[in-house]
């Protein structure tokens, strides 16, 4: 059955499967690297890291929880007991194949994960997400695969409540850069039954399948259910959505655009599904019922808000405060749902948003304070009087709130006659407005302050006394980037026929709201209301109609309640006329307080109740004793109150907008934008670089690199383009070979000369000599060698047998060398028994004088040139031998060289010189982290020795022993060396940069001096050349303009200065030496350190030769040192590696082995140069 999978998964027929086996999982277990979940009953995983982000809804993650009780979280879930019970919407963001009370272990099963981005497995999800979405390209570049293997799981039937069930089942998360899909895989053969133990603290364990974003709002398209509540969930295996029984897709994430409603699989289904794949929750659900004679699924449309409802602000409830034991601290995850005037509170069971001192909202959306407020929206629908049914289609809707005084003005245009004069009765068209900006009386709250403008209005009207019907849906999105209100309403019945010309007298009415919060937010309210309509010949009748409404809301369940569960809504006064044939005009004023009565006649008779007063509309009026009042400007204004001008935050400098941002003037407050390149970080106050490069932009065969605020694209050594576009090299027509360029010139010259007889050689395949080459008109054959000559003795006759080319020739001795023969000399006059106190020349496998020679097993060692002869100043007589540099170079198969700079640090790291290579280690704070360590770059016949690193052109320099240069490369991907000096060196060892003054200075150890020039190498003149003899380290103090070397010479050890043109120079340390091999200066203490090969020592003293103190004084035979962040790092030849000291504690922290050959100089690259 295996074989048919894919084709199967193809929804063809070759296999005639019709429902998923466990054997068509996608690979699972230990041996496919899979993590398994620790055994249990609510386990919880380590946060799986995904290398590649994918999306959930809008929401882009890179990190993954997998629980035991069947499903994926992007943050850790909270315990079972908070969710096991509940159904969708939760409270935490769920991938849910199968979420239920699951057990693990113990002869139930184990849980395994794991990130995925093996080719096969990429190429069978892509297949399987392009079948269930007929014409999608979609083509996965990673993926993250849970498989629950024979897990127990709590049976839903009732009458057996002892019965556990035994499952299993997969979840494949496929993703590329822009899009999620997920795939839910339900076998038919794991379906069992079991009997186990009964836990009766989770006896009402619910059975869910699907998507919840984290939000606990129960509008539709923040959650997703596979089933309904009374569907079974061995339904799950029976049925699907894409034509094979048990398989299950959607798609759950995109970032090309605001994703905010999971879409599943459009595969048609197969006779035997069971149910549908899609449960579609209707109003019914979230709101209350009202008569209607338009069918329920008319208006079900309701607007999408992408922001969890779980911060939506609610004042605390009287007695009720937050406390803050175990507050769950989520609000850096969500602070960017808040408003940028508001904040964000952890509260025990989630985050709420809050408007701030001056503001008011519901914490998402927040209004300064007495400012007037803009509203924009459109009209659409189908109405008629009588047997006239008019069109509404997209009219105009604009108007504004005075919010300090509850007035608000409303213009619809154009409307068609025929509509115009019938809808001025309709005044539920514009109340919700009323409501929403009503003057707060009491510690009452308006709609805006509760709803923020994000809900979702319903309203039906019922005419006496003919009974005409109107329905009238209202959707609020809040506030655009303008601060402006955008609605829309749809209005559909029949209405009463009002006479041309005719004028409208709202009866001013008082309402009742009812707020409810359990479960899902909503008000509501029905009240009956009046009208009178004058005729142009004065008669006048009064009319009335039954107004059912219901408004819903996401309310933030974290926080305490605090809205009074009634308010009265006091319409003092509501004006409505009609222009023929253009502009429908409301005017409403508003006040909401407690129910019952009359408000006290002081604040009835102010001037700021009634709005008989001289405030700007940008002002606040602020009632004062009797009539007396006070006018202040509104948050973001100035002015006497009666004046008020908005304040230009932006050119006033009294911006929030940090670096990289751009202010924009609001009326009463201002916006940051961030600058092309730049995105908010999580407090949405701060513009971060955007990654650019950890969003793929540039072409597969480039390198990225970010900069501030832009990337760039490079495109790899020798392929050619501008870096989002790269061509691979055209393949250059491969060189003639020696044999085929012999060949091609003799048959040139046969060309010009037919008659000549002469030999054409015979090439191979691949161009080289064939062994066997004959003269076809002679019939003599011969032997020959890969450079095409012939090999001695193996020429034969015609007529006789060839010889045989594959026999090896016979191998020729090679010549001895001075140093065996020396040695062969030695040995002979020793009668081949040399004491070990005598004299013996040490040479290496090839022949080359060891750099060390020694008397036989003594002490008594100096080192040598590449001809035996003695270096002057290196003699040892103690146990320490001297530090020799041997001037040939090992050899280095092709294979490992490096000919360009390899790779590019990211960040704080090592790099060390060892032979012919320079090595990378990247640095994890201070400690270097072994595993990632690389090859920067491997040059064939190079012994590097010395190595410095000029941070601010991104350039490193170091000095080549074997090939007598001083070199240097940008430290990017791709980069080739460079030598600027390659003249005039013998040895070449210490460097050092000074990247103040632009200069370089390196010590000779063959010339015994010190030189310095220009870092491209021009200028170069010798600063030191007289009383040296083993020079090695040296550095650079370029804020003090001071010199600083070593000389080992083992008659006389010593550290010297100069000033930077050689003058003032001076020996600051003599005394206590042996073999000053490495040097460093740290500028966080301004003090010269050293190591000593012979002391054992790591010391360090003032520029000024004062405050010198021993570091550590168990050194083993350190040869180069760097001090980063408090650390001391040197390369030890005793141990062939690198050593980590801290200098809090003293202790070596790290120590790495590096077993190839001894290892040379070594400088750390901070941090802040990268």
């Amino acid at each position: 059955m295996k074989n048919c999978w894919v084709f199967a998964l193809l929804f063809t027929n070759v296999c005639f499967m019709n429902a998923i086996q466990k054997d068509t999982f996608f690979p699972f277990g230990l041996s496919e690297g899979d993590s398994v979940l620790q055994d249990g009953d609510d386990e919880v995983s380590e946060a799986l890291k995904i290398k590649k982000p994918l999306q959930f809804y809008d929401v882009q993650f890179n990190v993954l929880y997998v629980s035991t009780n069947g499903f994926l979280s992007l943050q850790p879930p909270p315990e079972e007991s908070q969710y096991l019970r509940n159904m969708f919407p939760l409270s935490f963001s769920a991938i849910a194949p199968f979420l239920t009370d699951i057990s693990s272990g113990r002869g139930k099963g184990s849980v395994f994960y794991r990130a995925e981005e093996s080719l096969d497995v990429l190429i069978r999800a892509s297949e399987m997400v392009q079948q269930g979405f007929t014409g999608s390209a979609f083509k996965s570049s990673h993926t993250v695969i849970a498989t629950w293997d024979n897990v127990a799981c709590e049976e839903e039937a009732l009458q057996l409540p002892f019965t556990y069930c035994a499952t299993s089942f997969q979840v494949v998360l496929a993703g590329n850069k822009s899009d999620t899909y997920a795939l839910f895989l339900y076998p038919e053969d794991e379906q069992k039954m079991l009997t186990i133990s009964y836990n009766h603290t989770k006896r009402q364990a619910k059975h869910q399948a699907g998507f919840n974003r984290g939000d606990t709002s129960a509008t539709e398209e923040l959650f997703y259910n596979l089933f309904g509540y009374n569907e079974t969930s061995k339904n799950l295996f029976k049925a699907g959505n894409t034509g094979v029984n048990g398989l299950w897709i959607f798609h759950i994430g995109s970032s090309r655009f605001p994703f905010q409603k999971v879409v599943p699989a459009s595969v048609p289904k197969s006779d035997s599904m069971g149910f549908g794949s899609l449960r579609s929750t209707t109003d019914d659900d979230f709101y209350i019922t009202v008569e209607s004679n338009i069918p329920a699924d008319k208006y079900t449309s309701k607007a999408q808000m992408d922001i969890p409802a779980s911060l939506v602000q609610q004042p605390p409830k009287p007695n009720q405060e937050a406390t803050s034991n175990n507050v769950t601290k989520m609000c850096g995850l969500h602070l960017k749902f808040c408003s940028q005037d508001g904040y964000c509170t952890d509260y025990p069971t989630g985050p709420c948003c809050h408007c701030r001192s001056g503001y008011y909202g519901n914490g998402r959306q927040c209004l300064p304070m007495g400012i007037s407020q803009p509203l924009s929206g459109k009209l659409s629908g189908l109405v008629s009087f009588g047997d006239t049914k008019v069109q509404l289609n997209n009219v105009d809707i604009h108007g504004f709130a005075v919010v300090g005084e509850g007035r608000v003005y409303i213009s619809v245009s154009p409307v068609p006659a025929q509509a115009g004069w019938a809808l001025m009765a309709v005044s539920p068209l514009v109340s919700t407005f009323g409501w929403l900006f009503a003057l707060e009386l009491q510690n009452h709250l308006n709609g805006f302050s509760i709803t923020g403008a994000e809900f979702f209005h319903q309203a039906e009207l019922v005419f006496s006394p003919q009974s005409q019907r109107v329905t009238i849906i209202q959707e609020a999105q809040g506030m655009d980037s303008f601060n402006h209100l955008n609605f829309d309403i749809r209005i559909n019945g029949d209405l009463p026929s009002i006479p041309n010309g005719a004028k409208v007298h709202i009866v001013p009415f008082k309402e009742t709201y009812q707020y409810n919060q359990s479960g899902n937010s909503f008000v509501t309210s029905s009240s009956l209301r009046e009208y009178m309509v004058v005729s142009e010949n004065g008669g006048s009748e009064t009319f009335s109609y039954m107004l059912h409404q219901n408004v819903s809301f996401r309310s933030c369940e974290h926080s305490p309640w605090t809205t009074p569960d009634f308010q009265q809504v006091n319409v003092e006064h509501l004006m409505v006329m009609f222009t023929e044939g253009t502009t429908l005009r409301y005017a409403i004023t508003n006040k909401v307080g407690p129910v019952g009565g009359e408000l006290p006649g002081l604040v009835a008779l102010n001037p700021c109740s009634t709005g008989k007063h001289h405030c700007d509309p940008m002002a606040l009026c602020l009632p004062g004793d009797g009539t007396h009042y006070h006018c202040q400007c509104a948050m973001g204004f100035q002015g006497d109150g009666r004046n008020c001008y908005d304040v230009d935050e932006c050119a006033e400098g009294l911006s929030s907008c940090g670096p990289h941002s751009e202010c924009v003037n609001m009326p009463g407050g201002h916006h940051c934008n961030c600058q092309s390149g730049y995105e908010f970080d999580l407090d949405l106050h701060v513009c971060v670089d955007i990654d650019e490069c950890f969003l793929q932009l540039c072409h597969p065969f480039a390198s990225c690199f970010n900069t501030q605020g832009s990337f760039r694209c490079q495109c790899w050594p020798e392929y050619k383009g501008d870096g989002f576009l790269c061509q691979p090299p055209q393949k250059p027509k491969p060189p003639l070979t020696v044999c085929q360029q012999h060949r091609e010139s003799l048959q040139e010259s046969l060309s010009i000369y037919p008659g000549l007889e002469a030999f054409i050689p015979q090439c191979d395949e691949k161009g080289q000599y064939k062994p066997l080459q004959c003269l076809g008109t002679t019939g003599h054959c011969w032997c020959v060698d890969s450079r095409g000559q012939e090999r001695v003795g193996t020429r034969t006759m015609p007529g006789t047998a060839h010889a045989n080319c594959d026999q090896p020739a016979a191998l020729l001795p090679r010549a001895e060398t001075v140093c065996e023969r020396w040695r062969l000399s030695l040995m002979t006059h020793y009668n081949g028994q040399p004491s070990s106190q005598e004299y013996m020349p040490l040479c290496d496998a090839h022949g080359n004088f060891l750099p060390v020679q020694c008397y036989g097993n003594s002490s008594f060692c100096w080192c040598v040139d590449h001809q035996g002869v003695e270096i002057i100043g290196t003699r040892s007589y103690d146990d320490v031998k001297p530090p020799c540099i041997s001037g040939d170079a090992p050899p280095l198969n092709n294979a490992l060289m490096y000919p360009v700079i390899s790779s590019s640090p990211s960040g704080p790291a090592i790099l060390y010189t060892q032979a012919s290579q320079i090595g990378v280690i990247p640095l994890d704070e201070t400690d270097p982290v072994q595993e990632k360590s690389t090859v920067l770059l491997a040059l064939k016949d190079s012994i590097v020795i010395g190595m410095d690193y000029d941070c601010q052109e991104n350039m490193l320099y170091w000095t080549d022993f074997g090939r007598h240069t001083i070199n240097r490369a940008l430290l990017e991907f791709g980069s080739e060396p460079e030598a600027i000096i390659s003249q005039g060196l013998v040895q070449p060892e210490g460097i050092a940069v000074d990247s103040v003054h632009r200069k370089l200075f390196w010590v000779d150890s063959g010339k015994d001096r010190i030189e310095t020039s220009d870092l491209d190498g021009r200028n170069r003149k010798v600063l030191i050349d007289s009383d040296l003899v083993n020079p090695r380290a040296i550095v650079v103090d370029a804020k003090s303009g001071t010199l600083y070397w070593t000389d080992w010479n083992r008659d006389a050890p010593k550290i010297e200065s100069s000033s930077l043109e050689g003058h003032k120079r001076k020996v600051l340390v003599q005394v206590g030496l042996m073999l000053p091999n490495a040097l460093t200066f740290d500028f966080d203490t301004n003090h010269l350190c050293w190591a000593d090969a012979g002391t054992k020592k790591l010391e360090c003293i003032s520029p000024d030769g004062t405050e010198r103190h021993v570091f550590q004084d168990a050194l083993n035979y350190p040869f180069s040192l760097a001090i980063y962040d408090s650390h001391v790092y040197y390369t030890d030849w005793e141990r062939d590696g690198i050593v980590v000291i801290d200098q809090s504690t003293g202790e070596n922290t790290a120590y790495l082995p590096i077993q190839q050959s001894h290892l040379y100089g070594i400088i750390v690259i901070p941090s802040q140069c990268l």
